[in-house]
Order: structure tokens, then sequence, then C-alpha cells
């Protein structure tokens, strides 16, 4: 008996001893280099992100301005490559003229002059709107940029000719397949190796669309990214990387982050060899929204000498501590 059990304890000990050296990053290739960053919005106006939901409207509670960037604007890119985003996110509306708005909100109500769904409007009329309408940091007592955002909704045509050979993220906003079919057949418009550079994500039924139809696209969906961590944490241990973590976007929230199986490097090198990219964000703890790595103190928490992905809100704060 006592015999048995030394065999079983040696067991054991040997198959704790392979799962952690095949997760350990200490026996893990580093790929070096700074992270990629990705300015989420662009450089944009900040606001208090305390019980946010989809549907909130952002404008009316920006925090006092520290710039004059407008969020999803040409001029708001550019800043942020120039500060040292190696990605920029937007947002994007299919409009009734066949064009895509770049633009967050589902209707114009809230941040512009304007009324009614963005979708359902066409770009000429989103091109005449005050983008900068609605902002207020005292309740509405002053606006400091009315007047002085009007023009400035981009299309999708001109975001993607004005930065020809830039990286992006998509944003789609609703759960409507067919936009990820429009999407899509913009996509496939590209060519091959302009194509590569965007990614997409968004709402399930149009993700899968574009997936089936633009299927060399890395892409991530609520539902996708939930089956992807759920299911690593799962089994991940083996070396298994999920199909819903394949040529996709891997945003992992830093608090769940130490929980994921070779955290860091050798999960990044799963990711990379499933031709997927990670993307940290800020803590999560429930609810429709989730924040950036924003400050000083949550880019402490990343491990030392990471490699992969920041999601920011503050690009100039995080570029900066990476030393760029």
């Amino acid at each position: 008996m006592g015999r048995k059990l030394k065999y079983a304890a040696a067991a054991i000990v040997a198959v704790t001893a392979g799962i952690y050296l095949n997760n350990s990053s200490l026996l893990a290739t580093r790929a070096g280099g700074k992270p990629v960053l990705l300015a989420h919005r662009g450089i944009a106006q900040r606001f208090d992100e305390r019980d946010l939901r989809n549907d909130t409207c952002t404008a009316a509670r920006m925090q006092p301005p520290t710039h004059d960037y407008l969020e999803n604007t040409i001029r708001s890119m550019q800043a942020s490559f120039d500060r040292g985003a190696d990605i920029v996110e937007f947002d994007v509306h299919p409009t009734t003229d066949g064009e895509f708005a770049v633009f967050h909100d589902w209707t114009v109500d809230c941040r512009t002059d304007g009324q009614g769904v963005t979708r359902e409007q066409p770009m000429a009329r989103l091109k005449m709107l005050d983008i900068g309408y609605g902002y207020t940091a005292d309740g509405g007592k002053t606006f400091p940029f009315r007047g002085k955002g009007i023009g400035l909704m981009p299309s999708l045509d001109e975001v993607l000719t004005t930065f020809p050979d830039r990286r992006f993220l998509i944003n789609v906003k609703s759960r409507d397949p067919s936009e990820g079919e429009k999407l899509a057949a913009a996509l496939n418009r590209l060519p091959t190796e302009r194509r590569k550079l965007i990614m997409v994500y968004g709402g399930d039924d149009p993700i899968e669309a574009i997936r089936r139809l633009a299927p060399g696209t890395r892409t991530i969906s609520r539902a996708a990214i939930k089956n992807c961590l759920v299911r690593y944490l799962g089994y991940g241990w083996t070396g298994i990387v999920p199909d819903a973590c394949r040529n996709a976007i891997v945003l992992v929230p830093i608090n769940y982050a130490p929980w994921l199986w070779g955290w860091p490097d050798r999960f990044l090198n799963r990711m990379a060899a499933a031709n997927s990219v990670v993307f940290v964000l800020g803590p999560y703890q429930g609810g429709e929204f989730s924040t950036g790595v924003d400050d000083a103190e949550l880019f402490r928490r990343l491990p030392e000498n990471y490699s992969g992905g920041i999601w920011t809100n503050e690009i100039e704060t995080i570029a900066r501590l990476t030393g760029r």
C-alpha cells in the first residue's frame, strides 16, 4: 500500500511539474521590443466613467478639457499616431448612401446639433453636423467645442485614404448581420496588404458575417472573447488554443491576465502562433463598459518587459511610460 502511494505521489509530482514547465514563462521565448499601443477613439475628451452604459451621453459628462481634440476625427487620429500609437480604434455606422460614417453614438442627438439614428442618415447630411456641439463639463453652462466640429465627421473611405499604411481597429456598433456583410465587402475591395492592417470587433452577428466573408480579417465579438478566455482557462494548460482565440483580437482585462495559463510570454507566443493579437484592457468589474490602461498605476501592473498590446484612452501618458 505504501509503495502504491509513493508511485501515486510521484505521478502527481511529475504531472504537476509537466504542467508548470509547459506553462512557465521562464522557459518561453520573449518577443522583445516595446508594447503595441492602441489608442481607443484616438485622442479624445475624457468623461466620468462611473455607471456607464452603451447609451450613456458621454459628451454631457465630459471632464474639464486639457486639449481640443475630438474623438473619431482625422485630426485626432493623426495626433495619436504622432504621439506613439501603433493602432487607432474607431467606430463606424453604415449610412443610407452606402458609406460608413466614423462616429461612436447610435444617435447623433447627444454629441451633435442633429437628431436621429446615425445609420438612418446619408453621409452628406452627417457631414453637415457639428460633432463638438454637445460637449459640456459643467452641466450645460458652457459648450467649449460648439461650432468647432462642423464637417469633421469622416467616412471610412476618408480615414483609409488619409492613412494608407496605418493599422486600425474598427468597431461595428450594431448587431445587424447586414452591417457585417457591407463592411466585409468594403474590406475585400482593399488591396491584400492594406487589408492585413485592419482588425474588426463588435456585435456577434456582424462579426460572424465578416469572419465568413472576409476570412483573413482578425476579429472578435463579445461572445467570441468570452468563449476564448473561458475555454483557455479550462484547458489552456495543455497548450491547445481554442478556436475562438484563433485569427482573433484577444482582449484581456488586466485583473484577469495573471490567471491565464502561461501569462505573459508563453500566452503571447501561443496567441501569436494562432495568428492572434493580444491587448490588455483596464480592470473589468462587470457591466457593459471596459476601461483602458490609462495611468501609471495600471501600467505598473503589467509584467516587466511586457511586449503585447495595450488598450488605452490616454495615448500620451502610456506612450511616455513606454519610452516613446
